[in-house]
């Protein structure tokens, strides 16, 4: 569990209630201002009628130390539940960043999938906050549209559980805002599903034009099986390339185990191993490789979860974390969605 601080189990504020609500009670007076500090204790004792005062003060200092100590924390992503974690990581700005972006989909993928009711009611209102740039991301520029549906299929089928089965499980929030959010929800497929992608119309150079070397080369570098598929429907020639034996044989190599392709050995007609229906049939069994063009870093010397500033890193080789270890880039893990998750499960 990422954390760094002091005792976490403070007792908190004491609060009094008033007219006009609960408010914060101060023992001390708020003429003394932010020089709490600066008092000297002997100078308050020397005033008979501020013996209390005095005392107080004192815890007052040595309060304001921890709260300065464990606010300078807290700047440094320190951070002890997944709500807190995800409303102080910068997910709106990082949907922005195309190689952030598919990270984030799949973290809020899995939070709707298994961790919606652990989120306070501040994190649930950044989650939808969050979720609704990224559909409005979509609906503008036309890129990710599979996974954004993805994402919003299994939160329609979460939040019909929740709402159906509302008085065996914990909602924060009145249960007309889930519905309200449902209906959202609801809202936002019919507008994926509906969506046309315009015709782009160019007078350079296409993929197309590329040497066949070229676009097989291309097609080399992709790890996901739809895209390739998907891809392969452009033109003739893609279609061609897109069943090469071999560019499917990598495909499985790349996301599965050896042993996993002896228990699962698929021979077509002429005798040769069927690598595209292979994959297909090993997906089913076993889980792909996750792989993304930027995640989260966790550095285990400080227990830190952070992104990395790319500017930085391109230009003097700095994750932008200012770690105290000797070494601080042994100490970096990448994050996956996953991991994000496990880390705060207790």
């Amino acid at each position: 569990m990422p954390f760094l601080g002091q005792d976490w189990r403070s007792p908190g504020w004491s609060w009094i209630k008033t007219e006009d609500g609960w408010k914060r009670f101060e023992y001390f007076n708020h003429k003394l201002g932010d020089n709490i500090n600066e008092l000297s204790l002997e100078e308050l004792d020397n005033d008979k009628e501020n013996v209390y005062v005095g005392d107080v003060c004192e815890v007052a200092a040595k309060k304001r130390k921890k709260d300065l100590f464990n606010n300078n924390t807290k700047s440094q992503h320190g951070y002890c539940t997944l709500g807190e974690a995800f409303n102080r990581l910068d997910f709106s700005s990082a949907i922005q960043d195309v190689r952030r972006f598919n990270y984030v989909v799949k973290l809020l993928q899995l939070i709707a999938k298994s961790q919606l009711t652990s989120l306070s009611g501040a994190a649930q209102k950044n989650y939808f906050n969050v979720l609704e740039k990224i559909v409005r991301k979509v609906l503008d520029d036309h890129q990710n549209p599979r996974l954004v549906k993805a994402l919003l299929n299994d939160l329609s089928s979460t939040l019909c559980i929740l709402i159906r089965e509302v008085g065996k499980s914990v909602l924060i929030g009145n249960i007309n805002i889930w519905v309200c959010r449902l209906e959202t929800i609801l809202n936002w497929q019919q507008q994926l599903n509906s969506l046309q992608i315009p015709k782009q119309v160019s007078n350079g150079m296409t993929l197309s034009d590329l040497p066949l070397h070229m676009q097989s080369n291309i097609l080399y570098k992709f790890s996901d099986a739809c895209d390739i598929i998907n891809l392969g429907q452009a033109t003739p020639t893609l279609h061609m390339l897109s069943e090469d034996r071999q560019l499917w044989k990598k495909l499985c190599k790349f996301h599965f185990a050896e042993k996993q392709f002896c228990r699962h050995l698929i021979l077509s007609e002429k005798g040769h191993v069927d690598w595209k229906l292979m994959f297909f049939t090993l997906r089913k069994y076993y889980p792909q490789k996750e792989q993304y063009g930027d995640t989260l870093q966790f550095c285990k010397h400080c227990s830190i979860l952070f992104w990395n500033d790319r500017h930085l890193a391109l230009i003097f080789k700095d994750s932008g974390h200012p770690c105290t270890a000797n070494d601080p880039d042994s100490c970096l893990t990448p994050v996956s969605p996953q991991h994000f998750i496990d880390l705060f499960k207790f």
